[in-house]
């Protein structure tokens, strides 16, 4: 009898689970909460790491495709104080694949979807309990009372995943808030920030708060505000003149970026799951990316859930007819590459929120033998 593998989540790392299994011959049935693949926005561009999600599209077979969207030019980064002053600035070498080009999140998610048969995803099925079966496996209950069952249930299902109460009550703590904003059409509605932000990241670092901007493949630029954690209600940053507000006193250029968006702010509690999380192996299901150690958007959390992806695939590859012992030794591995990971995100976290980030990013990104501007940083990803 075939082995029924559910993943609950199509996003990045639920996805490319699904795709280096099937190219194994390995059936699974992604169960993903929305109507269609265009159903909202998937957020803004991130930077592939060659040792993680390079690595996990590399076992999918796409890392061609990959190349043929993604934007080595998107590496450029910015790092600006408030009187628009550069402090750093880091020019990718033109057209090189050796760093961490850019892709926009959308752009993968498709490459990924295109992949897999057209059966492999279920849309429309957000997971709202799983309940474990007298033989093995789990029956499982979507919203709208559709069910279905399975021996094996991957976690995929992000930050507030269902499929973690089944093993771990490790809780979430908040973190930072962010704003997101869009600006449409830059190059031809405003060619002055489209110059300003570049082809890639721009960030503009103030006293315990960052404005940053980062442009997409499709022309628009994605605006960013990061704030330190605090019980504000989430509706007191609904407001473009409230944040105008919150930065008083910098140069028109940077506020411009919020005085132009197009949408309205969309604000939201940014959290994490306690560094060194980890779970007792439990028969029959595992989790991956947010699902199983949400950290602080600093580049890494689509790039280690792509590799959870591909190491948990080629564990299950490797012994079919053990599925338990295969998740047994993928969680073990996982654990220990996460939690220095884990640490690494919750120390930049702090150290972009601080009230002395400006000199501390100069620092991080700045080798001691150059010069800011020098063009030799490798910097991490934007916030996310």
């Amino acid at each position: 009898m075939r082995m029924r593998l559910a993943i609950a989540g199509g996003g990045l790392g639920g996805l490319t689970l699904a795709r280096i299994l099937h190219r194994h011959g390995i059936d699974a049935v992604v169960y993903e909460r929305e109507a269609s693949r265009s159903a909202r926005s998937q957020g803004g561009m991130l930077d592939l790491h060659p040792e993680s999600g390079q690595l996990a599209l590399a076992e999918a077979g796409l890392d061609d495709r990959f190349r043929s969207e993604a934007r080595p030019e998107g590496e450029e980064h910015r790092i600006l104080d408030p009187a628009g002053r550069t402090l750093v600035h880091h020019t990718p070498r033109p057209g090189s694949f050796a760093g961490r080009p850019e892709i926009d999140r959308t752009v993968l998610r498709d490459l990924l979807l295109d992949s897999l048969p057209p059966d492999a995803v279920a849309w429309r099925h957000r997971l709202v309990a799983a309940t474990p079966r007298p033989g093995g496996g789990f029956g499982l209950t979507f919203d709208g009372g559709h069910r279905a069952d399975c021996d094996i249930l991957v976690g995929a299902d992000g930050a507030r995943s269902v499929v973690r109460a089944l093993l771990t009550d490790a809780g979430l703590s908040h973190v930072s808030s962010h704003v997101e904003l869009t600006i449409d059409d830059a190059d031809r509605r405003h060619p002055d920030l489209a110059e300003l932000v570049g082809p890639g990241n721009l960030w503009c670092v103030g006293v315990n708060q960052i404005l940053a901007a980062q442009r997409l493949g499709d022309g628009s630029i994605r605006v960013g505000i990061s704030l330190p954690a605090d019980d504000r209600d989430l509706d007191a940053y609904r407001d473009t003149r409230a944040l105008l507000d919150l930065f008083d006193g910098w140069d028109a250029r940077l506020t411009a970026l919020v005085d132009a968006a197009d949408s309205p702010p969309t604000p939201r509690r940014v959290e994490a799951m306690p560094v060194g999380a980890r779970w007792a192996h439990r028969p029959g299901t595992t989790l991956l990316g947010d699902a199983a150690h949400l950290m602080p958007p600093v580049g890494e959390g689509a790039n280690q859930a792509m590799l959870d992806a591909a190491e948990l695939a080629r564990e299950l590859a490797a012994n079919p007819a053990d599925p338990d012992a295969a998740i047994r030794a993928y969680e073990e591995a996982m654990f220990e590459r996460i939690e220095p990971i884990a640490e690494m995100c919750a120390r930049v976290q702090a150290m972009m929120l601080s009230p002395t980030a400006a000199d501390d990013l100069v620092r991080f990104f700045t080798p001691r033998s150059a010069t800011p501007s020098s063009g030799d940083e490798e910097p991490v990803a934007a916030p996310r």
